[in-house]
């Protein structure tokens, strides 16, 4: 029996004197998982251990190495001197009772998960549009825009110039400008010269008829700008005929006569046409023959009245109308059935 009281044969830890704690192999051998640790091939080691009192307490608790064929992520830390004394209740536990789930974590864990960093691939710019061309088509494809650019220049030139007020070039090559213009481009507008109409002008035409006896008879005047008018009040989508056609084909007149109603060139005999045709057309629909009776000639006047000016101005202007009559302009059958002559 020793000092413990209990018999020298047993084995006894530091502070438990019923505990028979595993024999621990030398404090090496944790550095060294690859040796074997069984207690047999040590004989003394016990022995050594009871005859070395001024060993520390740090070392009598130090946990049993794990025999792991790779070292632990985190190891144990080592216990402090003042807590040698309490027990720990985990040291029997059995060599995977020391490793997490993780402890054997690391970079070479799943190799086949570790993708090797591949080389960065040169970065190739797409193109698009004329880029994406060859040279030889970029260049017919340059040629093809400035043609359109320069097109689209002269255009806008010409209509400046048309529609500006009178000027130097538009004296100088106002044939041209006309040419370019007429009858495709045609504008009635002017630029920096604004003219709002100051006046009501409408289109009458009265026609000589021969009835079905023989007897010749002149009509009244028929006013056609008054019928458009009509027509329009009202209806909330007029056509574009009753709006423009009568009053667009007088105003062609007007532009391509001269005061004594001559013609200024061949435009002036196509408005002369264009508005025969439709005086007579609109006769026609009016039924101003009667039964049996054929146009045999029209005339066609405009009356032109001031528009009066508001009641607190102190302009004074006449409110009676100025007519412009044309000459008689005989009308065939090609002037109601098959177009203008």
């Amino acid at each position: 029996m020793d000092a413990y009281g209990t018999d020298s044969d047993a084995r006894h830890g530091p502070d438990d004197p019923g505990t028979t704690p595993e024999p621990e192999g030398p404090p090496e051998a944790a550095d060294r998982p690859d040796q074997p640790s069984d207690e047999n091939d040590r004989p003394d080691h016990f022995s050594d251990r009871e005859h070395r009192p001024d060993q520390s307490s740090d070392q009598d608790h130090r946990p049993e190495p794990v025999a792991h064929p790779e070292p632990a992520a985190h190891p144990e830390p080592i216990a402090h001197p003042e807590s040698a004394a309490r027990p720990e209740p985990d040291s029997h536990a059995g060599p995977d009772s020391h490793a997490g789930p993780d402890s054997h974590a690391g970079p070479d864990r799943h190799p086949e998960l570790i993708v090797p960093p591949q080389p960065d691939a040169p970065y190739v710019e797409t193109r698009t549009g004329v880029a994406a061309l060859s040279p030889r088509y970029q260049i017919g494809a340059a040629l093809a825009l400035a043609v359109v650019a320069v097109a689209v220049c002269v255009h806008l030139g010409m209509v400046f110039l048309h529609v500006a007020p009178s000027n130097t070039l538009t004296k100088a090559h106002g044939k041209a400008i006309e040419e370019w213009v007429y009858p495709e481009f045609e504008q009635n507008w002017k630029l920096f010269a604004p003219n709002p109409l100051q006046q009501n002008i409408a289109v009458q035409v009265r026609a000589e008829v021969q009835a079905k006896d023989g007897e010749v008879r002149t009509t009244g005047w028929y006013d056609l700008s008054a019928e458009d008018g009509r027509a329009i009040d009202g209806n909330l989508v007029p056509s574009h005929t009753q709006q423009n056609e009568l009053r667009r084909a007088w105003d062609f007149f007007v532009a391509t006569h001269d005061s004594d109603n001559r013609p200024s060139g061949v435009r002036g005999a196509l408005s002369e046409s264009y508005l025969r045709r439709i005086v007579a057309l609109r006769l026609d629909r009016d039924d101003a023959a009667g039964k049996g009776g054929v146009v045999e000639r029209v005339q066609v006047r405009s009356s032109t009245t001031n528009v009066s000016p508001p009641r607190w101005s102190a302009e004074r202007i006449s409110d009676k109308p100025m007519y412009r009559v044309l000459p008689w302009w005989p009308v065939t059958a090609a002037d109601t059935d098959g177009g203008a002559e």
